[in-house]
C-alpha cells in the first residue's frame, strides 16, 4: 500500500501546479520511509540528485519527509535564501506539524506546499514566458534509490 493515495498524489501535485502560478519559484516533494540522520542533510542532498540546483532563477524549493520517522525539512535554493530572513520557513513547518501531529500527512504537505507559494511569490513573482522546470509529482526517493 502506497503512503498516499492516487486522489492524495493527484491533490498534492495540483497544489503545487496552483502554488507555482503564483511564483517563478519550483516546488518539489521527496518522501522517504526512514532518515537516520539529520532530515536537512538528506534534504540536501536529494535537492542536487533531484536536479532542483539547475532552475534559473535559482528559487527552487524541496520539501522532505520521512514519514516513519516523523522527520521533515524545507530547504530553498541559494536564490531564495540571498534573499529571505532566516527563519522564513518556520511558519510552514508549523503549519505542516499540526497536521502530521493528527495523522493528516496529505493535508500537511498541501499546507505547506500552499504557503511556500505564498511566501515564494514575495520575492519570486511569476516572471512572462515562465515554464515549469520540474516535476510536480511526489518522489518516492526508496523507490528511485532501488531502481
Amino acid at each position: 500500500m502506497s503512503l498516499f493515495s492516487d486522489i492524495e498524489q493527484e491533490r498534492i501535485a495540483n497544489a503545487i501546479s496552483d502554488a507555482e502560478r503564483a511564483t517563478s519559484g519550483e516546488i518539489r516533494i521527496a518522501i522517504d520511509k526512514h532518515c537516520a540522520g539529520d532530515p536537512y542533510e538528506k534534504a540536501t542532498e536529494y535537492f542536487a540528485k533531484l536536479d532542483m540546483d539547475k532552475t534559473a532563477q535559482r528559487n527552487g524549493v524541496l520539501i522532505y519527509l520521512a514519514h516513519a520517522d516523523h522527520k521533515f525539512a524545507i530547504i530553498g535554493d541559494i536564490g531564495i535564501h540571498q534573499v529571505v530572513p532566516d527563519n522564513f520557513w518556520e511558519t510552514t513547518k508549523i503549519a505542516m506539524t499540526a497536521h502530521f501531529a493528527k495523522g493528516n500527512l496529505a493535508d500537511g504537505i498541501i499546507a505547506g506546499i500552499a504557503l511556500a507559494g505564498e511566501k515564494l511569490a514575495l520575492f519570486f513573482p511569476p516572471q512572462k514566458g515562465d515554464i515549469n522546470e520540474l516535476p510536480n509529482d511526489i518522489v518516492f526517493m526508496d523507490k528511485l534509490e532501488n531502481k
